[in-house]
């Protein structure tokens, strides 16, 4: 397995400006070490259980980010140490990640995850759900929590230009809600097929999995 010389690859392809997210759901220690001893620091699991163990068996200063569709009730399993919530599609589960961060006595980073593709089966906030929750005075008294930036991603399909227009909306929306969120600074769009056309329509953070791992391990 390549590990290495596809992570430098892909880190080759990317603006010194975008953050390289690699996605480590299904892989080993082994190959997240792999990564690890390259240079690799952060890591994405969409497993909340599946991240808790492997970060006992790796090193110590690996920033996790939890990428997957995130239940409320797993919050707590990783709320002492989760680096970047990417997913947040709801007030409800906000508040949740909130609660549990308070318990810890830290601030838990996340991203408001924003629905931009043609496909019931991704989830995420459209636009008139994401202006209800960042002007709520509610949303303002949560103090365990920082929006670091919006999350989204595009349609599974061929269609690159089709793949564009939703990047280049949810850039849009993301220029809008700086203007109420100033202080928001990440638009992590692009995952291994289509990551180039995120950074050309202005994604400073990417995920990529199968370009640095491989396929998939469905065991």
């Amino acid at each position: 397995m390549q590990i290495k010389e596809n992570l430098q690859h892909v880190k080759k392809s990317l603006p010194e400006d975008v953050t390289l997210v690699a996605v480590s759901k299904t892989k080993s220690n082994e190959e997240i070490l792999e990564a690890y001893d390259a240079g690799q620091r952060i890591f994405g699991e969409n497993r909340v259980q599946e991240m808790a163990e492997k970060r006992q068996g790796l090193p110590k200063d690996i920033e996790w980010h939890m990428i997957g569709h995130l239940q409320r009730n797993k919050v707590k399993y990783m709320a002492e140490f989760v680096a970047l919530v990417h997913g947040v599609d709801s007030f409800r589960l906000l508040k949740e990640i909130n609660k549990q961060a308070e318990k810890h006595n830290r601030t838990i980073p996340c991203l408001l995850q924003m629905h931009i593709a043609e496909e019931e089966t991704k989830y995420g906030l459209d636009e008139k759900e994401l202006n209800e929750i960042t002007t709520s005075s509610e949303f303002k008294s949560l103090k365990n929590i920082k929006i670091e930036g919006l999350m989204g991603m595009a349609t599974f399909t061929d269609n690159m230009d089709q793949i564009r227009k939703e990047f280049r909306y949810l850039k849009s929306v993301f220029d809008k809600t700086k203007t109420q969120l100033p202080e928001i600074s990440i638009l992590s769009m692009g995952m291994s097929g289509d990551y180039h056309i995120a950074v050309e329509e202005g994604s400073n953070m990417v995920r990529i999995g199968s370009s640095i791992f491989g396929a998939r391990n469905y065991s």
